[in-house]
């Protein structure tokens, strides 16, 4: 059998980690890490530096995989995003099967937790058509609390519901009907751009929980292009970025 834990790291920060994941680490007989290429491999080194702060004694054995790249020419955005989790579901089990051949423990350690838009679980799901698989998922901090911490607020208004959506559905269905507090995720076309800013206020943080942690807050109308400006010159210079940012009617 195999025993896939699938551990939520936090934002990067080592504090980020929960003495349960730190546990859960320490217990694998292997560590897989995705590397995403240039420009994005510090991501793996990351990782990489979390284990070893982690990880006691000789601990798992740890392995590095190559992330395939999902194909954005053709097909509808469901069927790219279904082709390319398959294809790393591929990788996944090569990797476990070549280093497990009798079985173990094998561990991911997921960006932020497992639940919030990172499609971890489901990739796992399609490992369980392949082999008996014993499935133990670690939550971690997420992203969206390294955020409101950045900026000491509160997600909601008193008695007030908020949306977590992503940056793509801002633009092609702009502000949902669901509530005046938005947290927009995986948003590289800084969307923001696309609404009304008159009366908004706009909570932005890059790297968030990181030491490289950048925030801007402020009238929308007032901050985008600063915004703008800062996300870019962070991305040239790191290779990569994650940011979020939460709006607010007001």
């Amino acid at each position: 059998m195999i025993e896939l834990c699938l551990i939520g790291i936090g934002t990067g920060n080592p504090q980020h980690m929960t003495l349960q994941a730190i546990e859960a680490l320490n217990a694998q007989d292997l560590i897989l890490i995705p590397n995403k290429g240039a420009g994005k491999d510090d991501l793996a080194g990351l990782r990489r530096a979390l284990c070893t702060r982690a990880i006691q004694g000789d601990g798992p054995k740890i392995v590095e995989f190559a992330l395939p790249v999902r194909d954005e020419a053709t097909k509808s955005y469901r069927k790219r995003v279904d082709d390319w989790h398959d294809a790393i579901a591929e990788i996944w089990w090569q990797n476990i099967t070549e280093n497990l051949p009798a079985g173990g423990k094998a561990g991911f350690l997921v960006w932020g937790d497992p639940s919030l838009y990172d499609s971890t679980m489901r990739i796992a799901e399609r490992l369980k058509k392949l082999a008996e698989i014993k499935l133990t998922v670690i939550p971690g901090i997420t992203s969206v609390q390294a955020l409101t911490a950045a900026h000491a607020i509160p997600i909601n208004e008193i008695g007030a519901p908020f949306t977590i959506t992503t940056g793509r559905r801002l633009r092609e269905n702009g502000w949902p009907d669901s509530a005046d507090t938005l947290v927009i995720m995986l948003d590289g076309d800084c969307s923001f751009q696309c609404i009304e800013a008159q009366g908004v206020e706009i909570f932005w943080t890059a790297y968030a929980g990181m030491e490289n942690q950048i925030s801007v807050a402020g009238p929308l109308a007032d901050v985008t292009d600063q915004i703008i400006e800062t996300r870019a010159k962070a991305r040239a210079e790191h290779g990569w970025i994650m940011d979020i940012y939460l709006l607010r009617r007001r």
